[in-house]
């Protein structure tokens, strides 16, 4: 059976450099962990016109800075398969949670989210990887239920629906990659879903990774 190890990061450089958690500290913790494979969060067509053009600038919008500067490099030079597991369309990805709301509503309901956002970061050191820890993973899940509320039909788009593709490419790596180290690399607000469905399909899951 393959190892799957879970890896939450943040993608905002200034968010990287407060709380500890610069590319080198990923790099380090990838090494350590030694993967076969890395899952990334980026969208298929978007890494397929990498492979094609060698520009690591996506065709989507959604890669984030850290595949280009560090994820991919490293693949390439360790010899470790990349896959991409994200989804995202652009026709289906257009509206905020807020949008129905009023102008009043919405500035009610943003400074909600950003109490949100402030207890999530509040754990940021519960563990030993910054952001990822089940303290973490607690506050984000109850914040995202709370979004859910908010606005169902986006968040069963962007959040419910798009965790669901992404598991899926990832259970379908390890059956690809049997008995491999396969490590799923993403934004930390995924590591609770990533965990929750991987543990429930009875896989060998490392999180976190320290």
């Amino acid at each position: 059976m393959a190892t799957v190890g879970i890896l939450g990061m943040t993608h905002d450089p200034d968010m990287q450099k407060k709380y500890g958690y610069p590319l080198d500290l990923v790099e380090e913790l990838i090494t350590e962990f030694n993967p076969d494979v890395i899952c990334g969060e980026v969208e298929p067509r978007s890494f397929e016109h990498y492979i094609q053009t060698g520009d690591p600038y996506d065709i989507l919008g959604e890669t984030q800075e850290e595949y280009p500067s560090l994820i991919f490099p490293y693949c390439e030079k360790n010899s470790v398969e990349f896959v991409p597991v994200n989804w995202f369309e652009e026709d289906v990805f257009q509206e905020e949670p807020f949008d129905r709301y009023s102008d009043s509503k919405k500035r009610e309901l943003e400074i909600e989210l950003s109490e949100w956002n402030k207890k999530q970061l509040s754990t940021w050191n519960s563990g030993k990887i910054p952001l990822n820890s089940q303290d973490y993973d607690l506050v984000t899940k109850r914040m995202y239920d709370w979004l859910y509320v908010v606005n169902p039909e986006v968040q069963q788009i962007t959040w419910n629906a798009r965790h669901a593709i992404m598991v899926k490419r990832v259970k379908q790596t390890v059956a690809d990659y049997s008995g491999k180290r396969i490590l799923c690399i993403h934004g930390a607000d995924h590591n609770y879903w990533y965990y929750d469905a991987l543990a429930k399909a009875g896989l060998d899951v490392v999180y976190p990774l320290r």
